[in-house]
């Protein structure tokens, strides 16, 4: 039985398409119908990636969801492609991406 190892943590994945893309945090907001399998399946789209989000926040009203993902240790290309496949989850009706600087700057700005 081999001897019990430190967990290696991984370090940034890069993004192969363009090496030199800076990671980012990104805020995603998606709503979509209230599916009992649907944060499930968005989750898992991140978990393929070695991603753990920094933020995840639900909401239920009526029939639709509406959920928050902030995660950071993206390259924007990344974060797009991502969105993308969320965007083709079947009771997903809508995804904004946003880098979450930027996001939390404009609230805010619009609460201030």
């Amino acid at each position: 039985m081999p001897h019990l190892e430190a967990v290696n943590i991984p370090t940034l994945r890069c993004d192969v398409w363009n090496v030199d893309n800076a990671h980012c945090r990104v805020h995603y907001q998606l709503l979509a119908e209230a599916e009992p399998d649907l944060l499930c399946r968005a989750l898992n789209l991140f978990a393929l990636q070695c991603l753990t989000p920094h933020q995840v926040n639900v909401q239920r009203s009526d029939d639709v969801l509406s959920i928050v993902i902030v995660i950071d240790g993206l390259s924007w290309h990344r974060a797009e492609v991502i969105a993308e496949k969320l965007r083709n989850l079947i009771s997903v009706s809508s995804v904004d991406l946003q880098n979450a600087d930027t996001f939390w700057n404009s609230q805010a700005q619009a609460a201030g």
